[in-house]
């Protein structure tokens, strides 16, 4: 049973997905114990093997996350800033590395390391009055948690550049335009939506999801030319996992394959 180190997370597991909740009002801010406590928690997850996807959203109406809570660097500690880079790296990374599918339900406000989290995440589902934001250039900060990486990478370097360096806010149906959000949804249904997205994993062989998401993200810094061979030669490796044989096997026997991650 994947269990939460801090009382700012809290987790359900609803079948194969893990519903991992911030609880930090009033805005869902990440600290130092929600920060580590999610790579506790994914790499619970990660050892779980009937779990698929780990879905993610903050608690209340208003805010999915506000980032990092500003009190932290209000006297400029620079051996404080450095342990709240590192903890704010290490944490969204490893949900970026996570083997199955994550799935950000921004139910509000995403700013700052808010919206970090939501861009480590694979696919984002927006409630109609999310608002989107890395606005830390304005307080004579910058995004330290992959931001100035994934919102580039995702919505091209021209938008990255009207939100970092402009410190332009997007409301939902924008990021749905760029393609920052893959689906904005009406307001309170954001979770539902992510959920039942997150449902749909679980039909597909979590060993080969593993793979083909590793093979996606390393389009990313890798030659594609070595990739190529790379995507052959994870296709071959699955021939030696039960979840392979037991797919083909139930497309032929007409039924669904029962997943053993394995």
């Amino acid at each position: 049973m994947i269990q939460s180190p801090t009382e700012k997370l809290k987790l359900e597991q609803r079948e194969n997905t893990v519903l991992v909740t911030i609880v930090n009002p009033p805005a869902n801010t990440w600290d130092q114990a929600s920060l580590t406590g999610l790579v506790d928690v994914v790499a619970q997850c990660n050892s779980a093997r009937d779990v698929y996807s780990i879905v993610i959203t903050g608690s209340g109406e208003k805010f999915f996350s506000a980032g990092a809570d500003l009190k932290l660097f209000a006297d400029g500690d620079k051996n404080v800033a450095a342990v709240m880079a590192e903890n704010f790296g290490n944490a969204f990374e490893t949900l970026a590395a996570y083997r199955g599918v994550t799935i950000a339900a921004i139910n509000g406000f995403a700013m700052g390391g808010g919206l970090e989290c939501a861009l480590a995440c694979d696919i984002r589902i927006a409630d109609a009055h999310a608002q989107l934001a890395l606005p830390e250039a304005t307080v004579g900060l910058l995004p330290c948690g992959g931001g100035t990486q994934n919102l580039a990478w995702l919505v091209g370097e021209g938008w990255a550049k009207r939100m970092i360096l402009c410190g332009e806010r997007l409301d939902a149906q924008t990021a749905e335009r760029i393609g920052l959000v893959e689906e904005v949804v009406d307001t309170g249904q954001a979770l539902g939506r992510a959920l039942a997205l997150a449902q749909t994993v679980s039909k597909q062989s979590p060993l080969a999801v593993a793979a083909c998401k590793n093979l996606i993200q390393q389009a990313r810094s890798g030659n594609i030319q070595a990739a190529y061979t790379t995507e052959r030669e994870a296709f071959v490796k699955l021939f030696d996992s039960q979840d392979q044989k037991e797919g083909v096997t139930a497309f032929f026997e007409k039924r669904a394959p029962e997943w053993t991650n394995g």
